[in-house]
């Protein structure tokens, strides 16, 4: 029966699950997504997805209806002070995804009750479920992620963990999909989780298409680092931030737990214990990501051969170096090295990764 299904000599398998990279699904068509906002939603969270979504529409006319809702009907102000026009909540039945946007505003968002009723509404009629940024924090205070995987915000997580211990908090991702309920990370990561709701929607080619109008990667993967460790790491008053800049100089050396433990003038458990607690992180995890984060660079500036990074950058080998990019960014070395080729490389990444990797390699034993 599955070679029948053809129609202008394209196979149509799978085509009644909803996925078709050359014709839009009839399953796709008007789909209404709707856009919960509260008082000092964060604007990009809105904004970011609705604008991929509007592109999609625009290749797969039918394909989506947008609305924008809250508690009451009226504008709304976002933490930029720029507000938005929402229709009252009103009933879940005729949504089919429900976005609801992250800010400064969701914790007290999450501590309404109306708006707790209508995502557990939501949760029982519609198709997908999904928050972007803290917006994980209405969906938590509903009580509809205990023992579900998430992400929200890697600067909310510490503070998310202790407020919802039922949660399988995974901070490290660009979004989760957990059954019917798919969660994104701070921000921007609001285009990707859009992206990935399109290839389900309407397959790969349109998705891409969309990727390319916004000017934005296809696919960051689920799995990639969002490097929050990295970013906390930048604070120059923290109290391994001496340290750090000796890692980062340092790189090709030996840098075990019990060596950067002396090198604080710590014990190895109390050093690795208060290093976890200030920065997210245990030491070993953090020395691969700055070692990652210098090797990338170097590899998308073209500036050396992987075998001579992975060397200077404490690898050791080409091998282990791919091994740990494919733990911390989702990507291999050379995946990264072939799309820095389709672009000219920033004249001043080029010139730091230069600077960051001779001071790994002057600091060779």
């Amino acid at each position: 029966m599955a070679d029948l299904l053809e129609f202008d000599g394209v196979s149509l398998v799978n085509y009644r699950a909803g996925v078709n990279d050359n014709i839009p699904p009839i399953s796709a068509m008007s789909r209404r997504i709707d856009f919960l906002i509260y008082p000092d939603f964060q604007l990009l969270d809105v904004a970011g997805p609705i604008a991929a979504f509007e592109v999609a529409e625009r290749y797969c006319p039918g394909s989506y209806s947008l609305r924008v809702i809250g508690t009451q009907a009226g504008p709304v102000r976002s933490s930029a002070g720029v507000g938005l026009p929402a229709q009252r909540l009103g009933r879940p039945g005729n949504i089919d995804t429900l976005v609801i946007s992250g800010g400064d505003g969701s914790r007290t968002a999450a501590e309404c009750p109306s708006l707790r009723r209508f995502v557990r509404a939501c949760a029982r009629s519609v198709r997908r479920l999904t928050t972007v940024c803290s917006g994980t924090y209405v969906l938590a205070a509903a009580g509809l992620l205990d023992g579900k995987r998430a992400t929200t915000h890697w600067s909310r997580s510490g503070d998310f963990a202790r407020r919802f211990p039922a949660v399988l908090l995974d901070s490290d991702r660009i979004f989760i999909k957990d059954g019917n309920i798919w969660s994104s990370a701070g921000v921007t990561a609001g285009i990707d989780l859009a992206l990935a709701l399109i290839t389900e929607d309407l397959g790969e080619r349109i998705a891409r298409q969309v990727a390319q109008q916004l000017v934005v990667y296809f696919r960051r993967p689920g799995g990639q680092s969002q490097f929050s460790a990295l970013l906390q790491m930048e604070q120059p008053d923290g109290r391994f931030a001496e340290l750090l800049d000796y890692v980062r100089s340092h790189l090709s050396a030996r840098l075990t737990v019990d060596d950067l433990a002396r090198h604080c003038r710590m014990s190895p458990r109390h050093f690795a214990r208060r290093f976890r607690a200030e920065l997210g992180v245990g030491p070993a995890k953090a020395v691969e990501r700055l070692r990652v984060e210098t090797a990338r660079a170097a590899l998308e500036s073209g500036i050396r051969s992987s075998q001579w990074i992975a060397s200077c950058c404490g690898f050791g080998t080409a091998e282990r170096m791919r091994r740990s990019f494919l733990r911390v960014v989702g990507v291999s070395p050379s995946n990264l090295k072939r799309a820095a080729k389709t672009s000219a490389p920033a004249g001043g990444k080029g010139r730091r990764a230069a600077t960051a990797v001779r001071s790994a390699e002057t600091a060779r034993p």
